[in-house]
């Protein structure tokens, strides 16, 4: 979620999946809370931003994939545009992104 600052757990059809939301923290924050899912055991973690935060999604992908742990590998990137109400009640489109990664 664009802006939002939480990390954590969220259910969806497949079950429960570990997402790191990216927004507004400085990169390496983002690259320490996804090494640390791993570490505890985490099997698979997803990565999800929107807007402007889609390069900082990008660069905390090649970071731990690259630096940190280059076991990992990609299982799915996936593109889409979201929907959001803005707060005059005008709607607009945003660009989302969702990378999963796995041992």
């Amino acid at each position: 979620m664009m802006g939002d600052q939480r990390t954590g757990m969220e259910q969806n059809e497949v079950g429960a999946e570990n997402i790191i939301y990216i927004g507004k923290k400085p990169t390496m924050n983002y690259v320490l809370a996804v090494v640390t899912q791993f570490n505890s055991g985490i099997p698979e973690v997803a990565i999800k931003a929107r807007g402007n935060s889609i390069s900082k999604a990008v660069d905390v992908k090649e970071i731990v994939l690259n630096r940190f742990l280059p076991a990992l590998r990609e299982k799915s990137i996936r593109t889409s545009s979201e929907e959001l109400m803005n707060e005059d009640g005008s709607k607009s489109k945003v660009s989302a992104i969702h990378i999963v990664l796995v041992k």
